[in-house]
């Protein structure tokens, strides 16, 4: 594998070869702001080899740090690609939290990895704003009594979630802010 700097270097040059947009006029983000800048970290990382290196950054850093988990997964659909993915670059356990517990079948909120105390999980979003849909995500995961052992994101675009993650004492990590592509911070 390749060292974590090599990794996190090479992920940020293709979110910005193949992530970013910017345009004439502001468009809404999914927190509510407005934006000339769009991150679409899906569509930037939809091939493998791009998404495989994304994702083993994404581990590596957190392996770096000395955090060990069990499971990773995160809010669908932003991360749905990044839960399989680090899954696989990690060989640990993937799930996938729904918006809302669905209506039928199981009425499970988190599909794939069974959540339960004792597990310890990583958590990771492509985008994060303002952290509703981290947040959002991380509050499902606990109330299964899993504990969180760390949040990781390809972009932050802002300072906005690292400090209430701080609070809730749950490290951190972003493989890019909205410094390396030029773009204003989101605001709260």
């Amino acid at each position: 594998m390749l060292p974590v700097e090599e990794l996190v270097a090479t992920t940020r040059d293709i979110l910005g070869q193949r992530a970013i947009s910017e345009f004439d006029d502001p468009i809404e983000l999914a927190s509510g702001q407005m934006s000339r800048f769009f991150v679409d970290a899906k569509a930037g990382l939809s091939r493998a080899d791009d998404l495989r290196v994304a994702c083993l950054a994404i581990h590596a850093v957190v392996k770096s740090a000395g955090i060990e988990y069990d499971a990773v997964g995160g809010l669908t659909l932003g991360a749905d690609h990044l839960c399989v993915g680090v899954a696989l670059a990690s060989g640990k356990e993937w799930f996938i939290v729904r918006k809302e517990a669905k209506k039928r079948g199981t009425a499970r909120r988190i599909e794939g990895a069974q959540l339960e105390v004792g597990r310890r999980v990583l958590v990771v979003e492509d985008v994060v704003s303002t952290g509703g849909s981290l947040f959002s995500a991380i509050d499902a995961i606990v109330a299964t009594g899993a504990e969180v052992v760390a949040a990781c994101t390809l972009v932050d675009r802002g300072d906005l979630a690292e400090e209430v993650l701080k609070k809730r004492g749950i490290p951190y990590f972003a493989i890019s802010s909205f410094l390396d592509f030029g773009m204003p911070p989101v605001v709260g």
